[in-house]
């Protein structure tokens, strides 16, 4: 029986690096589909992504000490594969830590006018997250685990005040709905919902390489982001409807990835204002849990890559390397993060499932992934992320949203 803190640490982290503020507004982008394709298809990522966690996690154990993905690629692909990790690990990573510090700002003035009666300056507003927080990423993994669990509880609390409100008004008459073709739709957004690979390296070392609690960890520490998924996408697409007024087409020609849609609508039909609050509560600790998920990961990833020394000075430094380059993004080049964002279905799949498929395909101590079964399985995942990448972009270009404009231009 496992009684370790480390594990249950481990366990948190990797659900609070998984679940991201905007899993408040994914029925909003899978609920064109209904609900039971939607579940089938959470099902289908969670599966997929904790395969390739597995990979990940095989790859890394194949290097000795305590490295990160720059390390590992370099080991197992050569030069190249060390490229495609700088390259894909950066824009992905620094885009979602200026997007948490973008999202965290106006969270962070309310509650300090709130208290203190003192509107921040609109260029202060990113900050309180860096300073509060960012001591906590630089103290390491144990510190981080620590405050991570805090704000676990809060996330947890808060979603389930929402989840309990909600039953009452579902209508299983819209949890009936389902339009199969609209699902491809949201295969790109679902598959970057479990992203949580990138906090492997850090928690291997923080748990001692030991293979048994790293992998139950990551099972149980995917699962229960599944679980807050699937309960959440019952609660809203009972609730809302496809189409018409308040419904799912409305909030997602209006928010365009803002979660602030669906929360009114969820206000009107509970007829309690407070909502919003708790609903800020969750985002609040959802985005931080990410931000310390991110950021812990991302300040490993560059003390191995700049080869750091792992001291105060060291960690100081690879702080200083990954707060800053978001911040002047967020202030001088927003475009820059933005369309990065827009990508991010493509750099998760290079990163968290082509890389770690090429990488293990190298391991030679990896006996199941050289047996023809293993090789069967590794070329099936990289054809999977191949798809996705696909998708991802004809997204970005128009094409998908032919399969949900009946949807939209009834709201039109």
């Amino acid at each position: 029986m496992i009684k370790t803190n480390k594990f249950l640490g481990s366990i948190l982290l990797i659900s609070g690096t998984t679940i991201g503020a905007g899993m408040l507004g994914l029925p909003v982008t899978t609920g064109f589909a209904g609900f039971f394709p939607t579940l089938f298809v959470l099902l289908f990522f969670w599966g997929y992504m904790l395969i390739t966690a597995f990979l990940y996690l095989e790859a890394n154990l194949s290097v000795k000490g305590n490295v990160n993905l720059v390390t590992m690629a370099e080991h197992t692909l050569g030069f190249w594969g060390k490229a495609v990790a700088w390259v894909f690990y950066l824009l992905l990573l620094y885009s979602l830590t200026a997007a948490y510090m973008a999202g965290s700002a106006p969270l962070f003035t309310e509650a300090i006018k709130y208290f203190t009666g003192y509107t921040l300056p609109v260029w202060a507003g990113p900050l309180p997250l860096v300073v509060i927080f960012g001591i906590f990423v630089y103290l390491g993994s144990a510190s981080s685990d620590y405050i991570n669990r805090i704000l676990m509880f809060g996330l947890i609390a808060a979603y389930l005040v929402l989840a309990i409100l909600l039953p009452s008004h579902t209508d299983f008459d819209l949890i009936k709905h389902v339009d199969k073709k609209a699902l491809v739709f949201s295969f790109p957004i679902l598959l970057t919902s479990y992203g949580f690979h990138i906090i492997i390296p850090t928690l291997t070392n923080y748990m001692r390489h030991d293979v048994k609690k790293m992998k139950l960890a990551l099972v149980i520490g995917s699962l229960i982001p599944f679980i807050i998924y699937v309960v959440w996408e019952f609660l809203v697409l009972g609730t809302v409807k496809v189409t018409g007024d308040n419904s799912l087409a409305q909030m997602y020609i209006e928010g365009q990835g803002s979660t602030a849609p669906l929360i009114n609508n969820l206000i009107n039909v509970l007829k309690l204002p407070w909502v919003a609050k708790i609903a800020n509560i969750f985002s609040f600790c959802a985005i931080i849990t990410s931000f310390i998920g991110v950021t812990l990961s991302l300040t490993d990833f560059l003390s191995d890559g700049f080869k750091i020394k792992r001291n105060k000075k060291g960690r100081f430094l690879a702080c200083i390397l990954t707060f800053l380059p978001p911040l002047i993004f967020l202030y001088g080049y927003q475009r820059v993060f933005l369309t990065a964002l827009q990508f991010a279905g493509v750099f998760v799949a290079v990163l968290l499932c082509i890389l770690p498929a090429l990488m293990t395909w190298q391991v030679k101590e990896a006996k199941f992934y050289q047996s023809f079964k293993g090789r069967i399985l590794l070329v099936v995942v990289i054809l999977i992320a191949l798809a996705i990448i696909g998708l991802d972009i004809l997204e970005e270009m128009g094409f998908l949203k032919n399969l949900i404009s009946g949807y939209l231009n009834k709201n039109v």
